[in-house]
């Protein structure tokens, strides 16, 4: 018998109970994953808190911290994995093209950088773009207020690419500055913290969770930050909520973002829908009106060089196993054929 009182308080909701079965009601219970491990997964459920068993031929890769999932309550083996209202994954390292889950079941976001060097506008721009393809509200966190004199110029910075989101300077430090997160971390809110590593976002788990999780120093020369999380896993906020806190991210390759991207840069996205031509490059085109944004100072050039950078990786990395092996065979091709042109140049 499900006790929709204590799920609720994990984030359980109609989206969940939806996907269940009359058989799935009577002989399954339900899990949130707090932590992913290498041959297990460890849960919270309405009775507390429960190792669970992967189900044979299945890998930890295809589950998600917040992933919810129905699991045997005799034998502890995960039977299915419940559909995701939202999810946050980027494309793993390396050559061949596969998905990394991050996250799964976020409401929210907090796009997290601080108030110096970190600072990147083209950085913003590419995790709003993947958490806007994941179907979760974004909110973004300028750290470390209290160590630069006008903290105003870099949410004016912010607000003037993503003037329709949330953005808000913090003190990572200072409960007091850490309540307006408060609205967002309500009874069965999931939240996260995405960003470089050292910006403030282990510091902030700390003053919402009260638990005592590891931080490191940032650099002063290049601010850049250790890894203070190593993993990820979710933990319960007073208010109510839960958070997922996730580690640093040394790279952030987007493949499949397309939508995210157009949501992202919805300004030039609907600058490009009045162009006179549907091919139009922004280039020199007749009848451009992204061209004649920038001609009359209403667009920066470098948010539509940005935009054009975003699409063409977006393209690439989200191309199949396939094509990119095509497109390296062909890239190959081309320098061995560079090559063979240079060394004539370099005999004559």
């Amino acid at each position: 018998m499900f006790s929709s009182q204590l799920l609720t308080d994990l984030g359980w909701s109609n989206h969940f109970l939806g996907q269940l079965t009359e058989t799935e009601l009577d002989t399954t219970l339900p899990a949130r994953l707090t932590e992913v491990h290498r041959d297990r997964a460890s849960a919270l459920t309405q009775d507390g808190p429960r190792d669970l068993n992967l189900p044979g031929g299945q890998s930890t890769g295809d589950l998600a911290v917040g992933d919810w999932c129905l699991f045997d309550a005799e034998t502890g083996r995960i039977l299915r994995v419940l559909d995701r209202k939202s999810r946050l994954a980027r494309r793993a390292a390396g050559e061949v093209a596969r998905e990394q889950l991050i996250a799964a079941n976020v409401d929210t976001a907090f796009l997290t950088t601080s108030c110096n060097a970190d600072f990147n506008e083209a950085r913003i721009e590419r995790y709003l773009a993947l958490i806007h393809t994941g179907g979760i509200e974004p909110v973004i966190l300028i750290t470390k207020s209290d160590m630069t004199d006008d903290p105003q110029s870099f949410l004016d910075r912010v607000r003037s690419i993503a003037p329709k989101t949330v953005a808000l300077a913090v003190n990572a430090r200072d409960p007091a500055s850490a309540s307006q997160l408060s609205p967002w971390t309500g009874r069965g809110q999931t939240v996260c913290f995405l960003g470089s590593s050292g910006v403030g976002k282990s510091t902030l788990a700390v003053t919402l969770t009260g638990l005592n999780l590891a931080t490191g120093a940032i650099r002063e020369d290049d601010a850049k930050g250790r890894h203070t999380t190593t993993n990820r896993a979710l933990f319960r906020i007073p208010d109510g909520g839960w958070l997922i806190d996730t580690p640093g991210m040394r790279e952030l390759r987007l493949s499949d973002v397309s939508e995210g991207i157009e949501i992202t840069f919805a300004d030039l996205a609907d600058l490009e829908r009045q162009c006179r031509f549907s091919d139009c490059k922004h280039e020199a085109e007749p009848g451009c009106t992204i061209r004649a944004a920038i001609e009359q100072g209403t667009l920066d050039p470098a948010r539509l060089v940005r935009w054009q950078k975003l699409r063409r990786e977006d393209q690439w990395n989200s191309a199949s196993v396939a094509e990119l092996r095509s497109n390296a065979r062909r890239f190959g091709k081309m320098t061995r054929n560079a090559g063979k042109h240079k060394r004539g140049w370099d005999t004559e």
